[in-house]
């Protein structure tokens, strides 16, 4: 149908509406896309280029440099050694089973690396590296860098890992670094970023734990700059971080290799304190063991033998174990009666080998008895019967009261892991502990240093060191930190009458210097270096044995406890060792030649020892010297 002219016209009109609307809509639309791309362009120009460099560049962490350990004389105990690594991108490598297969035939793989290493590949980007060998040789990393074209992805790496040179001779004061574990991680509010770095370590045991902070330092930064998809194309700058501090031990390496080999082949225990300032010159546990293989992560292979050995390599039988202290404990009783005021030295006892108190009976050591027994004579006799009518008399809250004040039932001050605070038993603790009353029998047995009672060799050699020196002496194991001197552990004068310090001095000096004293055959003639000691036997299993007869673990555990020069004391010696039977045949020899070698800072003359033993000592020092250059020369130390 033909449309009217009027119709054409209208319909014009509506079309030029319509394209003045939509041309109106499109200026509107690139208007305000203008406006918007001036505003993110120009207005927010800043604010995005921030983002843009913050995607681009990436912050990472360098790890510092863990602080070194050295041993009084400035021997190194823990230090730093470069190793090489051999770490695989998992984008880079492609087929990674073909290319780990290539690197096997140039590098010996460990399995259990290996099995390790595919785990990590599972939970980490596949840009990320990941360690496949660590602690290569450099004829390893030589020919993966020969051969990188064969070996896509595959990149050898160098680094630092922590080395203890004297192995076995530190384990158990200075301990070993491992990986960070969750619980490390779970003991700060907020981790330091560095604990999250792959395969970094941290202080698991003793020195090392005590002190990670410390020796840790502080990490570094660098700025990188990386791909779309986060691969690190460049470095552009760092920033170093702080290494840790170094540390200095009191302790002498010499004297603690020497007291080391002279433990041998026992499950026993000796600390040597410098009366001076209280530092610890020696502080060994046998046998010991190699923190290096904790380290690099120690197999099950060998770490079962250390678990399983009932010597208890592992332990820190210096300062985790408490045994019964025995009659090394009767110096405390002795001066527990001196202090009351209800005994006289000149006082006896009758000792017939046995006491009835109550309804119980008591022996002596002695079954024969010792007879009259006056204070000197007692200890040096080491009479049980004089001790049990003294506790009697003086009771046992008396008798604790002194045993605390020369440091028994308190953990010692010093930073390694697992110290024990022993155990110093009164009537308020035994209600505490068992919800019974304390009896007189508690009291006799505590008197001898049996029943409760419980001590570290670290706590007897305090007592030893208090005793001999009359003041409060803490010991001290870091000697400084990073060259800034720790302070001493000599404190005041301890609150004893000097008369009766000097009555318990003159009995210990017997207990080693007089024919019928139980340490007799352990004494030093060297004038100027004898000894004043006291040995003591604790009772192990529930009835008396015989430790020549009885199976190793059922026997008495040996102790003896000294200081030296007996006039003018300059060290204190606490020996024990497990199922060593008698003090006086067991520890008293061992402690006898740690003290001579102490105080001579090397083998003693033969004719500081009793003319009968001269040959006997002289083989054993020919001995112990070949043993001591093995040990070195497996450690790769200078002997």
């Amino acid at each position: 149908m033909k449309r009217t002219p009027r119709e054409t016209q209208e319909s014009a009109r509506r079309v030029t509406r319509r394209g003045l609307m939509l041309g109106g809509a499109q200026i509107a639309f690139a208007g305000m896309l203008g406006w918007r791309m001036k505003h993110l362009q120009v207005d927010q120009e800043e604010e995005f280029s921030l983002l843009a460099e913050e995607n681009r560049i990436k912050f990472k962490i360098i790890p510092p440099i863990r602080g070194r350990i050295f041993d009084r004389n400035g021997k190194v105990i823990a230090e730093n050694e470069p190793t090489y690594r051999i770490t695989l991108i998992r984008e880079d490598a492609g087929d990674v089973n073909q290319v780990i297969g290539r690197l096997s035939q140039l590098v010996e793989l460990d399995e259990d690396d290996l099995n390790s290493a595919f785990k990590q590949m599972k939970r980490t980007a596949p840009f990320l590296p990941v360690t496949v060998a660590d602690r290569v040789s450099w004829d390893a990393i030589s020919s993966v860098a020969v051969n990188g074209p064969a070996l896509p992805g595959v990149s050898p790496e160098v680094g630092l890992s922590r080395i203890y040179p004297m192995r076995d001779l530190y384990a158990h004061v200075v301990g070993y670094v491992g990986l960070v574990r969750q619980k490390d991680l779970d003991a700060y509010q907020d981790p330091p970023a560095v604990l999250r770095i792959p395969r970094f370590r941290i202080g698991h045991l003793g020195i090392e734990a005590k002190f990670e902070d410390q020796l840790r330092g502080s990490s570094g930064t660098k700025r990188v700059e990386v791909n779309s998809v986060g691969r690190v194309m460049r470095e552009l700058d760092r920033k170093e971080g702080e290494a840790g501090a170094d540390l200095q031990l009191t302790v002498d390496s010499e004297l603690q290799d020497y007291v080391q080999a002279r433990l041998g082949e026992e499950s026993a225990s000796a600390v040597v304190i410098d009366l001076e300032k209280g530092d610890l010159l020696a502080i060994a546990s046998a046998p010991s063991y190699d923190p290096n293989k904790f380290v690099r992560g120690i197999s099950n292979a060998e770490f079962q033998p250390l678990l399983t050995n009932d010597h208890r390599p592992l332990a820190s039988k210096t300062v985790q174990d408490g045994y019964a202290p025995g009659s090394t404990f009767k110096m405390v009783t002795m001066l527990a009666g001196l202090e009351s005021g209800l005994i006289t030295p000149e006082e006896t006892v009758t000792c017939l080998g046995k006491v009835e108190i109550g309804a119980r009976e008591f022996r002596c050591w002695n079954r024969y008895g010792h007879g009259k027994m006056n204070m000197e004579a007692a200890l040096r006799e080491s009479c049980d019967v004089y001790y049990y009518e003294l506790a009697l008399k003086v009771g046992i809250e008396r008798i604790a009261n002194v045993a605390r004040r020369l440091g028994l039932g308190l953990a010692p001050d010093v930073p390694m892991s697992a110290v024990t605070s022993g155990l110093v038993p009164d009537k308020a603790w035994k209600k505490r502990k068992h919800r019974t009353d304390w009896v007189i029998g508690d009291s006799v047995n505590a008197s001898i240093g049996q029943g409760f009672l419980l001590s570290s060799p670290l706590q007897l050699a305090i007592m030893t060191a208090r005793l001999a020196s009359g003041r409060v002496i803490n010991p001290r194991l870091i000697k400084s930190v990073d060259g800034i001197e720790a302070p001493t552990g000599v404190g005041a004068q301890l609150d004893f009458d000097p008369e009766h310090l000097r009555l318990v001095h003159e009995a210990m000096y017997a207990v080693v210097n007089n024919r019928k004293g139980t340490a007799y055959g352990s004494r030093i003639i060297g004038e100027g270096v004898r000894m004043a000691g006291k040995t003591g036997t604790a009772q192990v299993a529930s009835k008396v044995v015989d430790n020549k007869t009885a199976p190793w673990e059922q026997r008495d555990h040996a102790l003896f406890v000294n200081y030296a020069p007996h006039d003018n004391p300059t060290i204190a010696v606490a020996v024990v060792v497990e199922h060593g039977g008698g003090g006086s045949s067991t520890a008293a020899p061992i402690g006898r030649d740690v003290t001579l070698q102490a105080l001579y800072k090397g083998d003693p003359p033969l004719d500081a020892y009793p003319t009968k033993d001269r040959g006997k000592i002289k083989a054993q020092q020919e001995r112990l010297g070949k043993e001591r250059a093995a040990r070195a020369a497996a450690r790769n130390v200078p002997a």
